[in-house]
């Protein structure tokens, strides 16, 4: 079972969640189809726990602040993708994030507040930004609402694996994942 989980987090065709708008995805309510957005594609998937095992990782405020940093500039991002503001890289960030946490994780690394915030908030924006732009156009403020407790919950899920003694371990799983997504 192992193994079939991590084959499916390795399928290209599940790598990408950004493949149009989502608003037929969940039969044209934005609630659901938010929900259902981060849960889409697994290069969204692998950087929201890393997220939460990350915040585990380096504990303290970190716990709550990483989350809620990057929830908070994932809504701001989906404003501004939503809004048609047009971003560089940002699919190239959305599978550097799963990379570069991960990483972080496997190496132990625990930097301070001021330098981990900004890092996730950027991760956390171009996350948002994807998932603005295939928004629906009515039901905006729900379907961000979805995007929002969806991730927030992938957080937690994160936090509860980082307390695992295999947490360095999930963060070079989630780092090699990350890569494979990005060559595929």
């Amino acid at each position: 079972m192992k193994k079939l989980s991590a084959a499916l987090l390795l399928t290209p065709t599940a790598a990408l969640a950004h493949t149009g708008a989502h608003t037929g995805h969940a039969g044209g309510a934005p609630l659901v189809a938010g929900l259902s957005h981060p849960l889409g594609g697994a290069d969204h998937l692998l950087a929201m726990v890393a997220v939460g095992l990350w915040a585990a990782g380096i504990g303290g405020r970190a716990v709550w602040a990483l989350p809620l940093a990057f929830v908070a500039a994932m809504v701001a991002g989906g404003g501004l993708g939503a809004a048609g503001v047009h971003l560089p890289l940002v699919e190239l960030a959305i599978l550097a994030s799963s990379i570069v946490i991960g990483a972080a994780i496997a190496l132990a690394l625990r930097p301070g507040l001021a330098m981990a915030l900004p890092v996730i908030a950027v991760f956390g924006l171009m996350h948002g930004h994807a998932h603005g732009v295939e928004g629906p156009a009515e039901g905006l403020a729900a379907y961000a609402a979805g995007f929002a407790l969806a991730t927030a919950g992938l957080h937690g899920a994160g936090i509860a694996l980082g307390r695992l003694p295999l947490a360095r371990w999930l963060g070079a799983a989630t780092a090699a994942a990350g890569l494979a997504l990005a060559v595929a």
